[in-house]
């Protein structure tokens, strides 16, 4: 099969309608991030011009005259990884119902001996072979309204939205009243979201995703996006005149994908986060949207929220190279340690291999 690999802003305006066809054909695929507006947003942050010879491309399957499917990655000198990480929360490839390719001529006609995936949806069974882990992502799903998700959670003894309810007549008792803003335009509101979450990754030892520059740009742009298909949009909960949480997420079909999100540590004990998510699911009564997608990381909140579950797997896609046998033998370390009776000690080489993603994403 022709692929053609071409920056994201070379595809043509029948490739992208093409792309956006195939995409909303199937629910499994209804996530931003596998829009074709997702590697144009993300090679505009990282400031990729038309003379780079390496960064976002998009393969393009059947080619540009007749396609039949479309992956976006990021690639380097030997290796490829998803567009966008650490900061997409899912990969997979967008294309017509029982398309075969072997999934190394895709490594291939990116130019790399290896092809890194991290969140790549589960179901896709042409990589399956390939996946050396898994775990879930969560999602909430409202299409039958809130009052329908409310009664099947208590069905499910999950009490997550009665202590909801009980905080939000504590909060507005001793504070004040609550407000919700969906698709906020308050530049101040989104400045304070992310000096609060650069602050809890600081607070929590984590890497500060914004201080390598392109993370920060990608999300003020998406906030500032008017696009009616695709972007960012902030939602806030003020208790009285002041922010107490918000959240920049994803847009895109019937989804909204949660992705940046935060709160005033000084309101913690009235769970503003909590809040804000539940009036984003009544809100969603009356919105073209049906589906929060909450994303991978085995969280209680995600877990009591959540109504449906999506798995996604960790792995590589490797043509015969150096790189792959090096990220092979990664793989066998670190199955081995894990098999070991070590305690945390076995999770050092997982770990180790996802902060060097993760600093390769950043670069």
């Amino acid at each position: 099969m022709k692929i053609d690999v071409v920056r994201p802003w070379e595809l043509t305006a029948y490739a992208v309608e093409r792309w956006a066809a195939l995409q909303a054909a199937d629910p499994a695929l209804d996530s931003p991030f596998l829009s074709p507006h997702w590697p144009r947003a993300v090679a505009r942050a990282q400031g990729q011009d038309a003379g780079s010879d390496r960064g976002l491309r998009v393969a393009v399957l059947g080619g540009l005259t007749d396609p039949k499917g479309f992956m976006a990655a990021r690639v380097g000198a030997f290796t490829a990884m998803p567009a966008g990480a650490p900061m997409c929360d899912y990969q997979g490839l967008v294309a017509e119902p029982g398309l075969k390719v072997e999934p190394r001529r895709i490594a291939e006609a990116l130019g790399v001996g290896r092809l890194d995936f991290c969140h790549m949806l589960e179901d896709q069974a042409l990589f399956a072979p390939m996946a050396r882990g898994r775990e879930d992502s969560f999602v909430i799903d409202v299409g039958d309204g809130y009052a329908a998700y409310e009664a099947e959670r208590k069905a499910a003894g999950v009490s997550v939205l009665k202590d909801t309810d009980r905080k939000r007549r504590k909060v507005e008792r001793e504070l004040g009243p609550v407000t919700f803003t969906a698709f906020s335009r308050s530049k101040a509101d989104f400045d304070q979201l992310i000096a609060w979450k650069q602050a809890q990754w600081r607070a929590t030892g984590q890497t500060d995703l914004f201080a390598a520059g392109w993370p920060l740009a990608l999300a003020r742009n998406l906030f500032a996006s008017r696009d009616p298909d695709f972007g960012g949009a902030l939602f806030t909960l003020h208790i009285g005149e002041q922010l107490a949480a918000a959240q920049l997420n994803l847009r895109g079909g019937r989804n909204i994908h949660s992705w940046i999100i935060s709160h005033d540590p000084q309101v913690e004990r009235y769970s503003p986060g909590m809040l804000l998510f539940q009036d984003m699911l009544r809100w969603m009564d009356h919105a073209p949207y049906s589906r929060v997608d909450l994303g991978a990381g085995d969280y209680r909140f995600k877990r009591e929220l959540s109504n449906v579950r999506v798995g996604v797997t960790h792995g590589f896609i490797g043509a015969p190279s150096a790189s792959a046998l090096m990220r092979e033998t990664a793989y066998a370390l670190r199955k081995a340690a894990e098999s070991l009776p070590l305690g945390r000690m076995s999770e050092l080489p997982g770990k180790a291999m996802r902060r060097l993603d993760l600093m390769r994403g950043l670069r």
